[in-house]
């Protein structure tokens, strides 16, 4: 499988509300390092599938729009835009961030992300 192939596959699946889909998604490796509007973050993969836990506490629903998907070799980058649904609010799609990301991909999982993101 391609890494373009992967990447689409990880935005078409629930990883981001579901610990256990992310969890299939990343390498035993994995590292995110996440230069937010918050700060800097590194985390390793137990830490990001605990993170993903957190989120589906908070959102009902989510939608992921890709505005750019770019792929070369093992490294593919994006660019998206992601809406929440949330449990206050549930009939309410809110834009929650503006993200651009490179993954990397190693032995078909994700290897690597290097991860902007801007709050709306």
């Amino acid at each position: 499988m391609t890494a373009k192939t992967i990447i689409k596959e990880f935005y078409k699946s629930d990883a981001l509300m579901n610990a256990s889909t992310m969890e299939s998604f990343l390498h035993d490796d994995f590292v995110l390092e996440w230069q937010s509007s918050k700060g800097f973050f590194k985390r390793n993969k137990k830490e990001v599938v605990e993170f993903t836990s957190g989120l589906s506490a908070s959102y009902i629903d989510w939608k992921i729009k890709i505005k750019s998907l770019i792929a070369e070799k093992n490294q593919v980058a994006v660019r998206y835009t992601h809406f929440v649904k949330t449990i206050e609010n549930p009939r309410e799609e809110m834009l929650l961030a503006h993200f651009f990301v490179i993954w990397e991909v190693k032995d078909d999982k994700l290897f690597r992300c290097f991860q902007m993101s801007q709050l709306a």
